[in-house]
């Protein structure tokens, strides 16, 4: 067989920080708006807030404070230490918010910059650390139910990729994991004109600019892209991937069926990746030996948003085109798929820093040490 033309794209500094949230998943905290909108049997409407705010210690090539803001997986927004400037990335946000906005964001940014610096080194005071690098991340958002108006929230700190802060909205309290965060927790939980203010940014700021943010992208963040998929193979002996990319948004379920009967033996998952026009990729490989291939039905079976791709769209390797009545693709949609709206912001400033309410809340309400 050969060589695969297919090309993984490589992911740029502006990409960067979307790979890490989407490596650790839960282990990266940031700070993240989200919205269950489903009804029994379909998605009603589907949007991502997302802001991704880390400070990073221990690395001379890359900034040391950095935010991205994404809307359902579209960039919008984004800061760095280095420039020292909050610029939009969508056309829609470009239009839909003028200079004051991005002037606020900008002085927003760069006194995040300092808390998080200072953080940082409390932190590894604490955890007696000394050199490496270390990273400071916050989660935490809201939920908007459509068909109820049932709202909730969340958040969620972490340090080096580990638990450090849970904030518990029914009770209104800081639990912390480890015995590094008892202290913060302790001064939070007995700061209630800080966990008031919280509150209030939960239960409507965080709603109110969620809708927004709705209306200003709503044209571009409805839109649904179909994956390309590619069964790989450099030889026979090779283990054979079924490579989907391309797609829009980034819900995708990979998986292998042997005679039409699920396969999970010798089946590697890979991680859901980023390309840089904004669509995902995502590969599932299977290793089997050629006279296994060659005497049984290995199927590749890709469900995204409701759409069959034929046979005559799968993109292959010459000989596993030949072959393709041994393998079929099967393009479908997951009949209730939870979509969650999330937008990441900073470890020490706790509304969202694009969104500073100008009535009763002042940026320094917003910005603690720990």
């Amino acid at each position: 067989m050969t060589e695969s033309v297919a090309v993984i794209n490589n992911n740029t500094n502006n990409t960067f920080l979307l790979n890490i949230l989407i490596k650790y998943k839960s282990l990266l905290y940031n700070f993240t708006f989200f919205v269950l909108l489903l009804d029994r049997f379909q998605v009603i409407y589907s949007i991502i807030d997302l802001y991704v705010y880390t400070a990073v210690s221990g690395i001379s090539d890359f900034p040391e404070y950095t935010s991205v803001g994404q809307v359902d997986d579209e960039q919008f927004m984004y800061f760095d230490s280095n420039i020292k400037k909050a610029v939009p990335k969508t056309e829609w946000m470009r239009q839909s918010e003028g200079a004051d906005y991005w002037d606020r964001q900008t002085q927003i940014g760069i006194g995040a910059h300092q808390v998080y610096k200072n953080n940082i080194q409390i932190l590894k005071e604490r955890f007696n650390q000394t050199t490496g690098v270390h990273t400071v991340q916050v989660m935490y958002g809201c939920e908007f139910d459509d068909q109820t108006g049932e709202t909730n929230g969340f958040r969620q700190d972490g340090y080096d990729g580990e638990d450090f802060l849970l904030l518990d909205l029914k009770e209104m309290r800081y639990i912390s994991p480890v015995m590094q965060g008892f202290l913060t927790a302790h001064k939070w939980n007995n700061d209630r004109a800080l966990l008031e203010a919280r509150k209030h940014y939960f239960n409507t700021v965080c709603i109110e600019w969620l809708q927004k943010y709705v209306q200003y992208g709503k044209s571009s963040l409805k839109k649904t892209v179909s994956p390309q998929v590619s069964l790989l193979q450099k030889s026979s002996s090779s283990p054979v991937t079924c490579h989907a990319t391309g797609f829009y948004p980034k819900e995708v379920t990979i998986s292998w069926m042997k005679n039409d009967q699920e396969h999970h033996e010798d089946v590697e998952v890979g991680e859901l990746l980023p390309n840089e026009d904004g669509t995902f990729q995502k590969r599932s490989t299977i290793r089997v030996t050629p006279e296994e291939w060659k005497n049984n039905k290995f199927s590749c079976v890709v469900e995204h948003q409701g759409k069959t791709m034929t046979a005559d769209e799968i993109r292959t390797n010459t000989d596993v085109h030949a072959k393709k009545e041994r393998v079929t693709f099967i393009l479908s949609v997951a009949a209730l798929t939870m979509l969650w709206r999330r937008c990441v912001f900073e470890f020490e400033i706790e509304t969202a820093l694009f969104v500073l309410p100008k009535d009763d809340m002042t940026r320094n309400q917003w910005l603690s040490c720990i």
